[in-house]
């Protein structure tokens, strides 16, 4: 039995890493073999004819052996061509179980999720809706971060974060999930002692908790009940870049303070604090879920999206968590 050297066989020696265009000559390759013909596996292929001789042409001069017979009586391999093509048959295979698995991987909520949130919203409302979706979806495995500054979720690897306000033009994706509505609070003992204002004006002899990252210029925006706007400066005791911080101070008395709804809802509920100026409305937020592209977004990703949609209804955050 004469041995026949295979030079170059992209399975198992390329020099170069098998691009598409080789999977492509790969797949063509073995449809000329099977139909005989270069025309019709071109036709079945979606390709012209001449693109389908060159490309076999290609794929010879990178093997340097002939591999097909032509004649007027049709294509027929030659017999490198013949050992080839079984190899190709392999190669197709598992090109196409590769495919078969990347695509039901695509359509599944499974795998690991990471996500990105600002600690406050983090901690009171995202952490147990992610628990809930988990419960739905025991395949999937969170990392869940929270920072108050926005990360790179290119960098870093994110697969999706919930922003609060406006955002910026940018290439990532994202979808709109809601409104986050913000008010003002006050203690009972405090409002006692120094009285409940009636206007956005009566701040001006107020102690005001402020919060430095949204209300950093310590000046407060209200609208009207009839659209009329009217900013107020602020001042007061305390200044921080925590909510949570700045609702214990409210607790204990120490001022007023704008709060997102969601973390005085608790505290209003059991009258701990309680809204001021409740015809006055401070600027709600805007809150998007974003993922870093809107092209090929992965099903974990979509699915939780989709999902979370659902949670921010009018009234979101008097739900029970």
């Amino acid at each position: 039995m004469t041995f026949i050297p295979i030079r170059n066989i992209a399975y198992t020696r390329a020099k170069q890493p098998i691009d598409m265009d080789r999977i492509q000559a790969v797949r063509l390759f073995i449809r000329v073999v099977d139909l005989g013909s270069f025309s019709k596996a071109a036709a079945e292929l979606g390709m012209g004819q001449p693109s389908a001789t060159k490309l076999v042409a290609q794929l010879e001069k990178q093997l340097g052996s002939r591999l097909l017979h032509r004649s007027t009586h049709g294509v027929t391999p030659t017999e490198i061509g013949s050992l080839y093509y079984e190899k190709c048959k392999l190669i197709a295979h598992h090109v196409e179980e590769a495919q078969t698995v990347a695509a039901l991987l695509q359509s599944q909520v499974q795998g690991g999720l990471r996500i990105s949130t600002s600690v406050a919203f983090g901690r009171r409302v995202l952490a147990p809706l992610v628990m809930r979706f988990m419960a739905l979806n025991p395949k999937l495995q969170v990392e869940l971060s929270f920072e108050d500054r926005y990360v790179d979720l290119v960098a870093q690897g994110v697969d999706l974060a919930i922003r609060m306000g406006r955002l910026a033009d940018s290439t990532l994706g994202s979808r709109y999930l809601g409104m986050n509505p913000w008010l003002v609070v006050g203690a009972s003992d405090y409002l006692t002692r120094r009285g409940v204002p009636q206007l956005p004006a009566d701040l001006l002899s107020h102690d005001a908790l402020i919060y430095s990252t949204v209300q950093g210029d310590a000046r407060w925006q209200f609208t009207g009940a009839e659209g009329q706007p009217i900013q107020v400066p602020v001042r007061g005791p305390l200044r921080s870049n925590s909510l949570s911080a700045l609702l214990a101070a409210v607790r204990g008395g120490m001022g007023l303070a704008a709060l997102p709804c969601y973390v005085a809802q608790e505290s209003l509920r059991t009258g701990a604090v309680q809204q001021v100026l409740a015809n006055w409305a401070l600027p709600a937020q805007e809150i998007h879920a974003v993922f870093p592209s809107p092209r090929m977004v992965p099903a974990k990703v979509s699915s939780f999206i989709e999902w979370l949609q659902g949670q921010f209804g009018e009234a979101w955050w008097t739900a029970p968590k």
